[in-house]
């Protein structure tokens, strides 16, 4: 009777504090803090008070002037225009046979987000087409399609076809908040035209991705991955609803699988090894890591281009110059952190547990050959880790460890400014979102409780919530 008893008052206790917490607007499992309500998102060293066109393209505070000369030259490979091989600089030739873009500020337009085409475009500008079919390579990495390889490349050199077009079409899809005011999100639809090479054919997965900011990354890369994984939850043993699992890929210079932490499915394990991935698939550009051109099987006039230009295209200096600028690309400043409907959107951002996937807080190890960004308290707001975010939203195409309705949950800082940046407001992986508020509502799996309770919100608390992100 006594034990009864006991068990009977703690869980009173515990049911009293539940309710508090409620009543407080605090049930995320990570806590507000006023820690968290900073301007220094990208910690002291590598926050810049930019909010203009060039927020995203500023390096961090005081570079020596060696990193500084490294920067500047790193910024003018990142806007190249590469060319055919052979050109008069054989440095800077090499581009495709096939390729989608000619330099990578051609989809990160000004270190920001890339965006689906819109009406009046007929070529997709910066976002592509990832392909496979099923199965994995050795790596355990997707298995790229026969035909087309890895993604489809909607251009190509003079003499050489292009790969195909991709056309996107969108329906309406309505809804309704509590409060009764009606909203509508969009889904896309894909269809693939003027194939070159042969059908897609029936077995053909595709994933569609708009290029993502570029900044900050330098930061995230320095977080120690023992904390990345720390926070997984894979079986859900909290029973918060919320998992999170660590995608573990094949690093190319270790010859061995390690954290994903960049990209869409957290596919790829560090900045340079993504960078020289998008060379090879993007532009077409050779480099050590990946060597091989990106012509495939089945297109003659492809393979008869690559004996063109020194080999690698981009060789490991330039690598490592451009892995150097977009490791030093500092993160903007978090703004009106005291605004009324800043902080309340804030606490309605934890309330309706955005933060248990949207970390506000990361702190940085001691390992970055650049010293600014060891020990560092910075607020991303990701976790870095994966999570099924509902049939809605996936893409039902497998990257290494990622299943097909995983994303990695994408960093909130500077989400604020991408109009800024790059006159759009386009979110999500394949930018299907045309506001912040439609990002939201695509959320499902395991964030349906959090648009739920989005869904609940009168609109002045929409309202707010938007202008917390905004501040981001």
């Amino acid at each position: 009777m006594k034990f009864k008893r006991l068990f009977l008052i703690l869980w009173a206790v515990f049911t009293a504090l539940m309710v508090l917490m409620i009543q407080g607007g605090v049930t995320s499992l990570e806590a507000f803090s006023p820690d968290n309500r900073t301007e220094l998102s990208g910690g002291s060293a590598a926050t810049v008070s930019k909010a203009t066109k060039t927020a995203f393209a500023q390096p961090i505070k005081n570079l020596d002037r060696k990193r500084r000369r490294v920067f500047v030259f790193g910024d003018h490979l990142f806007n190249t225009q590469w060319v055919q091989a052979p050109s008069s600089v054989a440095t800077l030739d090499g581009l495709g046979p096939l390729f989608n873009r000619n330099s990578c500020a051609g989809c990160h337009v000004r270190d920001g987000r890339g965006r689906p085409p819109l009406p009046h475009e007929d070529r997709m500008l910066s976002k592509l087409i990832r392909l496979s079919i099923p199965g994995q390579t050795e790596e355990g990495g997707p298995l790229p399609h026969p035909l087309y390889g890895g993604q489809l490349q909607e251009q190509g050199i003079l003499g050489v076809p292009s790969e195909g077009r991709t056309q996107v079409s969108w329906e309406e899809e309505p809804g309704t908040f509590a409060d009764g005011k009606p909203f509508s999100v969009r889904q896309p639809s894909y269809r693939f035209t003027d194939l070159a090479y042969g059908p897609l054919g029936d077995e053909v997965l595709f994933s569609p991705r708009v290029a993502p900011a570029v900044f900050g990354l330098g930061l995230l890369e320095t977080v120690p991955q023992a904390d990345i994984v720390k926070q997984a939850d894979p079986e859900d043993r909290d029973g918060d609803g919320i998992s999170g699992r660590p995608n573990y890929v094949w690093d190319f210079v270790k010859k061995d699988k390690q954290l994903g932490i960049l990209g869409w499915k957290a596919n790829q394990p560090n900045l340079k090894q993504q960078i020289a991935g998008a060379f090879n698939g993007d532009i077409g550009l050779t480099t050590s890591l990946f060597p091989k051109p990106s012509c495939n099987e089945g297109q003659p006039d492809c393979l008869k281009e690559i004996k063109f230009g020194e080999q690698p295209e981009v060789s490991d200096e330039f690598l490592d110059k451009i892995t150097t600028y977009m490791s030093l690309l500092a993160v903007p400043a978090r703004r009106n952190i005291e605004g009324v409907a800043e902080k309340r959107g804030e606490k309605l951002f934890y309330q309706a547990q955005c933060a248990s996937c949207h970390t506000p807080k990361m702190v940085t190890g001691k390992t970055s050959e650049h010293s600014e960004f060891n020990n560092q308290v910075i607020h991303p707001y990701t976790d870095l880790l994966l999570h099924d975010m509902g049939a809605g939203l996936a893409d039902n195409r497998p990257d290494f460890e990622a299943e097909g309705q995983e994303w990695r949950t994408p960093p909130l800082w500077g989400v604020g400014l991408v109009k800024n940046v790059n006159k759009h407001t386009f979110f999500l992986h394949d930018g299907r979102a045309r506001d912040l508020m439609e990002a939201v509502l695509w959320h499902g799996g395991e964030a349906q409780a959090s648009k739920e309770a989005v869904l609940q919100l009168s609109e002045t608390e929409r309202t707010e919530l938007i202008a917390f992100l905004q501040s981001l």
